[in-house]
């Protein structure tokens, strides 16, 4: 009876080759959840605009303060500059910039502007209502 060709008579036994490569994957994998590389952005959001326009300007500005003062580290924020790059402007159907898009957590919600009315932002993202039930 004839070997397999892609057996190496010179390995060691595969099975116990592979049990150890999963062993030392599942020790690494593990470790990354105790110290939390896996935590994931509660807040997933685009802003959309239009080069470094006064009005693209203010909205990064506003919505940079927003995600520090209220969402602390549980976002994920995007810039696109839809000069740049005008297929995801297309796919997403924007219409107007600055455009924010809040992807996650559903549902899925969309504000034009510069974002200066925290208020209102914070209204549409489903933030200030959790802030104000938890004091």
């Amino acid at each position: 009876m004839a070997k397999p060709e892609n057996e190496d008579p010179k390995r060691p036994d595969d099975k116990a080759s592979l049990k150890a490569k999963f062993r030392n994957t599942s020790e690494v994998f593990e470790q990354a959840r105790k110290v939390g590389a896996f935590r994931r952005a509660k807040y997933i959001l685009r802003l959309y605009v239009t080069g470094s326009s006064a009005q693209s300007l203010r909205a990064v500005s506003n919505l940079k303060k927003l995600c520090e003062e209220y969402l602390s580290e549980d976002y994920d924020l995007e810039i696109i500059d839809i000069y740049k790059d005008p297929s995801a402007a297309r796919d997403e159907q924007i219409i107007a910039a600055p455009t924010l898009v809040k992807r996650l957590p559903s549902p899925l919600r969309k504000f034009v502007g510069d974002l200066s009315n925290t208020q209102k932002v914070l209204a549409g993202l489903d933030i200030y209502t959790r802030q104000r039930t938890n004091d």
